[in-house]
């Protein structure tokens, strides 16, 4: 297996730490902050594509459809 980077993990504390808490509480914000399921730009559907090419357009096509309704 190979390592990228050099940031280790971090032991678990036996006693608190106000860092730590804090470190946690960005964690949380952040994840708080990504899509969740209910978010999605693609319509419900199935979809048969006759190319990659044509598959690629409707995903591009959703894609910016959803972010303009997003900045809206």
């Amino acid at each position: 297996m190979k390592t990228i980077g050099k940031r280790s993990p971090r032991p678990i504390a036996s006693t608190p730490s106000g860092d730590l808490l804090k470190q946690g509480a960005q964690f949380n914000d952040e994840m708080h902050r990504l899509p969740t399921g209910d978010q999605t730009y693609f319509p419900k559907g199935i979809y048969c594509y006759k190319s990659h090419d044509e598959a690629n357009r409707h995903w591009d096509n959703c894609m910016i459809k959803g972010m303009a309704k997003r900045v809206r």
